[in-house]
């Protein structure tokens, strides 16, 4: 017998890995027409782009202090 947590991992891991292969699965019969899936494809997308700005931070957060990188480094003109 598996231990409580292990078991719940193994079970959740296999949800998400039937759900996927079902996926790639049911649209690669349809190829780049508009289907029923593009719901399913859209939401998948949105929560890839959704992890990938918590791990690496927003565009616009890099692009900002980058931009105040650039305007600490000029020369300060004082009258």
């Amino acid at each position: 017998m598996m231990n409580p947590q292990t078991d719940k991992l193994v079970r959740r891991t296999t949800m998400v890995a039937t759900i996927t292969a079902s996926y790639f699965l049911l649209t690669a019969d349809y190829g780049p027409e508009p289907n029923a899936l593009d719901p399913v494809k859209k939401a998948i997308q949105s929560a890839e782009s959704t992890v990938k700005e918590y791990i690496f931070g927003s565009k616009d957060q890099s692009q900002e202090s980058q931009v105040e990188k650039l305007g600490s480094n000029s020369p300060k003109k004082h009258p």
